[in-house]
């Protein structure tokens, strides 16, 4: 799917992120099924943008999009220094910060090598290079997320 496709509540949200982040400091990407649609996946239900970010950029793009930061119990398979929604955009958008998924009984960071530039009409947006992703979702490993393997594979197949 082109960004010309991609569903009005998508489109807009993403825009609003894109719009955003124009002043942050450091590197941040749009990822999951939001980067999914914008490599170009189709029939993919994208009920959100997930943002990763830096710490220290994590609260103004929050703020800059009327979010608000929601304390992370830091149980379970995931855990952010800062996380926060902002619910009240065309389209749920999430934002992460120093995010870390449980390996085994340890912590590892989540972090993208790779950022290429995509476009929603004349805004710019960021995302993770595949690869990158799909090794995201490997080290996820929830059967959600290898589906979502399978998905990104085929792109690149």
């Amino acid at each position: 799917m082109s960004p010309d496709d991609l569903p009005h509540d998508l489109k807009n949200g993403l825009i609003a992120v894109g719009e955003a982040a124009r002043a942050l400091k450091a590197p941040w990407w749009v990822f999951g099924g939001a980067a999914m649609a914008l490599y170009g996946l189709e029939d993919i239900h994208v009920p959100d943008i997930d943002v990763l970010c830096a710490p220290r950029d994590a609260r103004a793009l929050l703020a800059a999009l009327d979010g608000h930061v929601v304390p992370d119990p830091g149980e379970g398979l995931f855990r952010s220094a800062v996380f926060g929604r902002a619910p009240d955009q065309p389209i749920l958008i999430e934002v992460m910060a120093g995010l870390q998924v449980r390996d085994g009984g340890d912590w590892a960071d989540v972090a993208f090598a790779s950022r290429r530039q995509v476009f929603v009409e004349d805004t710019a947006l960021f995302v993770p290079d595949i690869r990158d992703h799909i090794a995201l979702y490997r080290l996820f490993g929830r059967p959600k997320d290898l589906a979502r393997v399978e998905q990104l594979e085929r792109l690149i197949a």
